[in-house]
């Protein structure tokens, strides 16, 4: 008996030896750090992905320079802070406006304020500016006339079709001695508005996109910034230029266009100090040689 309970417990002691030497161990690498390590794992992507995804900015935009503005800084700007900027591009000056008030948009970029104003007047819709970013001098090209001394009685000048972008165009005309506006003429101007038209100028209102494709079928083309850059125009091109110190700067700045009661939006917040940023304005500044000028914010 006294031997059989000695092999008994002598049996125990060596289960209870060999759930030491590997069941613990065993079970800790199952249960303890293997387990351990995914699920801390798992909480830093949490973190991380809610520190990093703050959401979708859609802007619309004009191809150049304001879809390359946005493209190749301002999305890696926001990228930084946590938001995904989407850029859609738009080839005229009515979609984007249509399309950000039927909230196919967060904001668009592409325009100023005096066309936002006379759009909404227009179409009845509710679209607001966060501010300005850009001014894109106006300028004067030659096509079939390559001097402004060179103009002849009854030459052509091609102007862009829109009602305030015409007006500046006029007013451009006026500053060079090419025609002379009725007193009080401003940036609503029109053709009617022409008091003194010397050499007889004949005016082809043309879709602003379309001007510079247009320029060798006309005496002078009066062409915005961005348009001309896209029609492979240069500022140096151009016989003369709004000047940067002018009230067009200031009136004629591209800004950033939202819906009306979206202006404190934490998003578009952002979206607008990425484009007044120094980056961008350096960006602009040597990309564009004078045919876009950033605008430094107060």
């Amino acid at each position: 008996m006294k031997k059989f309970i000695s092999i008994a417990l002598t049996a125990i002691l060596a289960a209870g030896t060999l759930a030491g030497c590997g069941g613990a161990p065993a079970a800790s690498a199952a249960g303890g750090a293997s387990s351990a390590a995914p699920a801390s794992a798992a909480d830093t992507s949490s973190q991380e992905s809610t520190t990093a995804a703050k959401g979708t900015i859609t802007i619309g935009a004009s191809p150049t320079p304001h879809a390359e503005i946005l493209n190749k800084v301002v999305k890696g700007i926001l990228a930084k802070e946590g938001y995904t900027l989407v850029v859609k591009e738009f080839t005229d000056y009515v979609q984007p406006n249509l399309a950000l008030e039927s909230k196919e948009l967060d904001a668009n970029y592409f325009q100023h304020k005096p066309y936002l104003d006379d759009f909404n007047k227009q179409k009845g819709t509710h679209i607001t500016s966060l501010g300005p970013v850009h001014y894109e001098p106006f300028g004067i090209y030659g096509g079939k006339t390559k001097a402004l001394a060179d103009l002849k009685d009854g030459a052509t000048i091609a102007v862009p079709n829109d009602t305030t972008n015409e007006a500046r165009a006029l007013l451009l005309l006026q500053d060079n001695g090419i025609l002379k506006l009725k007193d009080g003429a401003d940036i609503t101007a029109t053709q009617k508005d022409i008091a003194e038209n010397p050499k007889h100028i004949k005016f082809q209102e043309i879709e602003a996109a379309q001007l510079a494709r247009a320029i060798n079928d006309v005496d002078l083309a009066v062409i915005n910034g961005n348009y001309a850059i896209s029609g492979g125009l240069k500022v140096s091109d151009a016989l003369v230029v709004e000047k940067d110190t002018s009230l067009a700067a200031k009136t004629y700045a591209n800004i950033v266009a939202v819906r009306e009661g979206d202006e404190k939006r934490e998003d578009l917040k952002a979206l607008y100090k990425a484009l007044t940023s120094k980056e961008v304005q350096d960006y602009i500044t040597k990309t564009y040689a004078g045919a876009v000028v950033p605008l430094t914010q107060s």
